[in-house]
């Protein structure tokens, strides 16, 4: 029953993201990670409290629906390198306020030893949630941003479904058994192999698969991959390599999470899959590394 919620869960989800990623306007898009942040920072903030700390609730949802406020209004005009240079600038100084905003609002505590553990939940909630998902929507503006996107997402898709079957097929040697005891270094090896091989035939078919999506009129010209050279194939396998270690890796962070929090799941949002941050948790790690390579693939 609870994979069969979970597939049932997936067909309904999977056409909505990607019809999001690769058609919806920037503004839009903006404002849909801001409530798939918003929904996943108040998990994380009841996932605090099991910690003993007393969240300071309001003020972190202001700050994050003002950061994503800022994308949805800042789409970039079309100018790629503008609009991430505008991004990079804001982002380091959000990171760089958010503790101090909320260290000057725990001020009022009439705890004050509760203060800088509020804090300091608040500010993981920015760096850790909200500012990865503001990558996802940066990396849309870039040009390619649909297909790179579409490749992040098919990526950490392929790899999650490989581990959890081959994982419970063959899994034999547990990874971290404390942290996360259904994963498996054969699951994780599934997953690796799996993003491998998305990776390469999105690869080898990028034009013709950008091509059908733009004859569809699901994308913009610049939205796909229409470059008459192709990279060499190891750049590729790396970045591939990379986004999946990275997804698996924050996968296993919120696991952590969780199990010092004493639940299995941060909610029950979506039937089968538990709470919006179970479901994003392997793209908080893999969307900043996808998104280092395009900025600087722009930058150049």
């Amino acid at each position: 029953m609870q994979l069969l919620k979970r597939i049932l869960t997936a067909v309904v989800l999977i056409p909505i993201v990607l019809g999001l990623v690769l058609r919806a306007p920037i503004p839009v898009l903006a404002l849909v990670a801001a409530l798939v942040a918003l929904l996943a920072v108040q998990e994380l903030l009841k996932l605090s409290e099991a910690y003993g700390i007393r969240p300071l609730r309001w003020p972190t949802y202001v700050f994050v629906g003002i950061f994503f406020l800022f994308l949805a209004t800042n789409p970039g005009n079309d100018k790629p390198l503008l609009s991430t240079a505008i991004f990079i600038y804001s982002a380091g100084f959000a990171a760089a306020l958010a503790p101090f905003v909320f260290l000057v609002i725990g001020m009022k505590r009439a705890e004050l030893s509760s203060a800088f553990p509020a804090a300091l939940v608040s500010t993981l909630s920015f760096v850790y949630v909200a500012l990865p998902l503001g990558f996802l929507v940066q990396l849309r503006e870039q040009w390619s941003g649909a297909f790179l996107l579409l490749y992040l997402l098919l990526l950490v898709w392929a790899g999650d479904i490989f581990a959890y079957f081959v994982g419970r097929a063959l899994g034999r040697h547990f990874m971290s058994p404390r942290v996360s005891p259904k994963k498996t270094w054969e699951g994780a090896l599934a997953s690796l192999l799996a993003s491998l091989g998305v990776g390469v035939l999105l690869y080898n078919y990028a034009l013709p698969i950008s091509s059908a999506l733009l004859n569809a009129h699901l994308i913009e010209k610049r939205d796909g991959y229409f470059a008459l050279e192709k990279l060499p194939l190891w750049p590729v396998l790396l970045l591939s390599a990379a986004i999946n270690v990275a997804a698996q890796l924050g996968d296993l962070v919120e696991s952590l999470i969780k199990r010092g929090a004493g639940v299995k799941d941060s909610g029950s949002i979506l039937p089968g899959h538990g709470g919006m941050l179970d479901r994003i948790d392997a793209l908080l790690f893999a969307a900043p590394v996808l998104w280092y390579y395009a900025a600087c693939r722009v930058m150049q």
